[in-house]
């Protein structure tokens, strides 16, 4: 069954999905069929394990082919110059201050699709970017965390 939720992407962020599908069509199908050639050469397949990895590759290969082009076809551009830099909404940089540690972060509310915690990026579905969504500048939001309830205060919001 397919998913049929939509997909919520910046451009950037639809650019490359398509940038890694192309690579995978490309780049890779063709490394692997010439992986899967060399390990046919060496004769019995049966028992050969280069052949049985690099099948094992091609469906990885294609597997996430299928999963990126499902996710382009789902997907809904974010149309940034829209966004309200009054208002946290995807697509917004957010900087906050975490009441608790006295200390500056700077969050991009993303879609999940694209979501990269380590480079800032958050998912909109994620505890945090939940709370910070439709909020204002000054607004305290408490985001309950696997250590109790974190808060954070918005001191910027652009795009």
């Amino acid at each position: 069954m397919e998913d049929k939720k939509e997909i919520l992407l910046t451009q950037e962020g639809y650019d490359k999905l398509e940038e890694e599908v192309e690579l995978l069509k490309t780049v890779r199908r063709r490394e692997v069929a010439d992986r899967i050639k060399v390990a046919i050469s060496f004769g019995d397949i049966s028992e050969n394990s280069e052949y049985d990895e690099a099948k094992n590759e091609q469906a990885q290969v294609e597997e996430r082919i299928m999963k990126l082009e499902n996710m382009i076809r789902r997907a809904v551009i974010i149309d940034e110059s829209k966004i309200d830099s009054n208002v946290v909404t995807i697509g917004s940089i957010v900087k906050v201050n975490d009441v608790e540690f006295d200390e500056e972060v700077e969050y991009t509310i993303v879609g999940s699709a694209e979501a990269d915690p380590y480079e800032g990026r958050i998912s909109n579905e994620s505890p945090v970017g939940k709370a910070l969504l439709g909020r204002t500048i000054g607004d305290v939001v408490e985001v309950q965390v696997p250590d109790g309830v974190a808060q954070f205060k918005i001191l910027e919001i652009r795009r």
